[in-house]
């Protein structure tokens, strides 16, 4: 006997024995999952879905194409080091507020996962995005589960031939077209455009349009529910965000046991007294579910919470004359002690999602005032590693310095420079020095003290003042250095 692996469960993976010959030993350490058709459906989760994947696109797809001051709105122009999002341009220094943008999405998904479990994986989630696009696009061509399943099986002729490429050539023109508009956040846009339509995109941009347009149209076309299930982490720890009142897809097992088909004119009287519960068995909730589960078997780790399921079964249990909620949005403790949606929903405000909740808006609100209270300019002090210390004339101390100032607006700016920090410092040449928009300058600096300081290492602070345009105003920025002073 040779154990193989039952796939009626995703879940509970059961052995079954199967005959073979007995001089032969065979284990099989793999098993490829059967190809899951998805059914369409339609309902009230099935709208949101949509809605969620129209705003996200016309966000990725149309934020490259808007305009900000002469330049476009959101851009990641690596070459430059300068990353322009809307009226912000932030450089390399500025690597904080990606970090700060990390953590607050992050703390986001455990605060959402807390609550209502796997809300990103089934609305936003790109993979998901994508997939319900994709999916879309087959069903358009092919049809419906049973015309695909139908055509799958038939053999190769011109009609299969012609549906199979044409939904292969849509999925490769959403990838290009996707690969395309994700390159165009670091390469610009237009630019872009104008390079593919005259067939001069360099090396590098025509390699990363194809990487990101084969890995669109295979994740999303090709591996789909196995991307999450076996390729995606937070699967696989999102229990750890998990409790007894968070809200995920539930099967009443307490309404719907006994399964089975009956008559659509049974009262609940009759099909009770025949053991049978309010679930028909039709089956239906796993032909709609994206990663081939039954969650009449409990919550999985492959669920993405998407409630195609809640929809198909809500539409039977209309059919049928029952009450809605056979599948529903519920919680264990729900389930376990029959709680109404509004007790359910006053269990939310528990330890957990209290902390997650304080930390996220704490720093949400720290990192909006770092944004608000941010200097327009930076600069960064160097001593001239090249030139030491000199005497000048009338028994000054000379060092010279390089100061990167970078000019965070969309206009030139004109700053004055400074030096304080030790008595009798000054700077020289003292005037003013212009840096054109969104770009930075290194300018020398010489700075000078009189006799009588002693010698050695004395600190210093160079004062950098912007001086006030009729878009900026005044802005002044401290930048501390040392002085040295030679035996």
């Amino acid at each position: 006997m040779v154990p193989t692996r039952d796939k009626t469960s995703p879940l509970m993976r059961r052995v079954i024995p199967i005959a073979v010959d007995d001089s032969a030993s065979v284990a099989s350490l793999y098993q490829s999952d059967a190809k899951i058709y998805a059914r369409g459906v339609s309902g009230w989760f099935n709208y949101w879905r949509w809605a969620m994947v129209f705003a996200t696109q016309a966000v990725f797809y149309g934020l490259p194409w808007l305009s900000i001051n002469d330049r476009q709105a959101m851009l990641f122009d690596l070459a430059s080091r300068r990353f322009y999002i809307l009226n912000l341009v932030l450089y390399p220094q500025d690597l904080i507020y990606l970090t700060g943008l990390l953590i607050i999405s992050a703390l986001s998904l455990f605060l959402f996962t807390a609550i209502a479990g796997r809300l990103w994986c089934g609305y936003t989630c790109p993979q998901t995005v994508y997939t319900e696009i994709f999916m879309w696009v087959e069903r358009n061509i092919e049809g419906d589960r049973m015309a695909r399943m139908r055509l799958d099986q038939s053999p190769w002729g011109f009609n299969k031939l012609a549906r199979k490429g044409a939904k292969q050539v849509v999925w490769m023109v959403i990838g290009l077209w996707t690969g395309f508009t994700f390159v165009g956040y670091f390469t610009p846009i237009r630019q872009l455009a104008s390079e593919v339509l005259s067939f001069g995109l360099g090396p590098w941009e025509l390699f990363w349009v194809l990487f990101y347009g084969f890995a669109t149209y295979g994740n999303a076309g090709w591996m789909r529910e196995q991307v999450c299930k076996y390729m995606c982490p937070y699967a696989r720890f999102q229990s750890a965000m998990f409790d007894r009142d968070t809200l995920t897809v539930t099967y009443d097992l307490s309404r719907g046991e006994g399964r089975g088909s009956r008559p659509r004119s049974d009262t609940p009287d009759q099909y009770h007294a025949k053991g049978l519960g309010d679930c028909i068995d039709c089956g239906l909730c796993v032909q709609v579910c994206p990663t081939g589960i039954d969650i009449r078997n409990g919550l999985q780790y492959e669920c993405i919470s998407c409630s195609a399921c809640i929809d198909v079964c809500d539409s039977v249990m209309d059919k049928m004359h029952y009450p809605r909620g056979l599948i529903r949005n519920s919680t264990e403790n729900g389930m376990a002690q029959h709680l109404s949606q509004s007790q359910m929903l006053r269990r939310v405000l528990r330890p957990r999602v209290l902390v997650y909740a304080a930390v996220l808006c704490a720093i949400t609100v720290g990192m909006l005032w770092s944004l608000v209270v941010r200097a327009n300019f930076k600069v960064d002090a160097q001593r001239d590693r090249g030139s030491v210390a000199r005497l000048v004339g009338q028994g000054m101390t000379e060092n010279v310095y390089r100061l990167q100032i970078m000019n965070a607006t969309e206009q030139a700016q004109s700053y004055l420079i400074r030096v304080g920090g030790l008595e009798g410092a000054q700077v020289a040449p003292d005037a003013a020095v212009t840096v054109e928009a969104a770009s930075s300058r290194w300018v020398p600096v010489r700075v000078q003290v009189p006799p009588g300081i002693s010698a050695g290492s004395h600190s210093i602070v160079f004062v950098i003042v912007s001086q006030a345009t009729a878009s900026t105003p005044a802005g002044q920025v401290l930048e501390k250095s040392v002085f040295l002073v030679p035996r």
